[in-house]
């Protein structure tokens, strides 16, 4: 796909669309400066891994999509503080006797996804629930600081 016909000549748009289309045996390949295989995975699972965030007057809540994936397939930390990082892993699965697959659209592997979180979010307050395949992470806001009073000094007369 030319890049310049959507109007996205930024080197970033031509990185992502060269790691993206990258397979997995070019991008083990060292006789070029391309991404490593690692790099290239970890890009493809955080553009496989869409959500959506909403923030209301006392939180933030993070949406994501997590089909057939259960509670213990997903792990939800805080890092460096004010990271939330969203990781797992969707398996396939085990093949029964006598079955072969006629086409596999489903994505298996690892995902991640990181979101650095606004100052106000309360680490501390974090909870994340899985139900019909949606994951649901609410960060609770902390309260806005208190305006400073204002105070009178008194003047010595030297």
């Amino acid at each position: 796909m030319d890049l310049r016909v959507m109007g996205l000549e930024s080197p970033l748009f031509h990185t992502l669309h060269h790691i993206m289309d990258m397979s997995e045996d070019s991008a083990g390949d060292k006789t070029h400066n391309a991404p490593t295989r690692s790099y290239v995975r970890d890009a493809k699972a955080v553009a496989a891994t869409p959500a959506d965030v909403k923030e209301y007057p006392n939180s933030y809540v993070l949406q994501i999509d997590m089909p057939g994936l259960k509670c213990g397939d997903i792990k939800v930390q805080v890092e460096d503080g004010n990271v939330l990082f969203i990781s797992g892993e969707r398996k396939r699965e085990e093949e029964k006797e006598g079955a072969k697959y006629l086409r596999m659209e489903r994505r298996v592997g690892k995902f991640m996804r990181k979101f650095v979180l606004p100052e106000n979010a309360n680490t501390d307050e974090i909870s994340a629930v899985c139900e019909d395949g949606v994951l649901s992470v609410t960060v609770k806001k902390l309260p806005p600081p208190e305006p400073k009073k204002s105070r009178t000094i008194e003047v010595k007369v030297a």
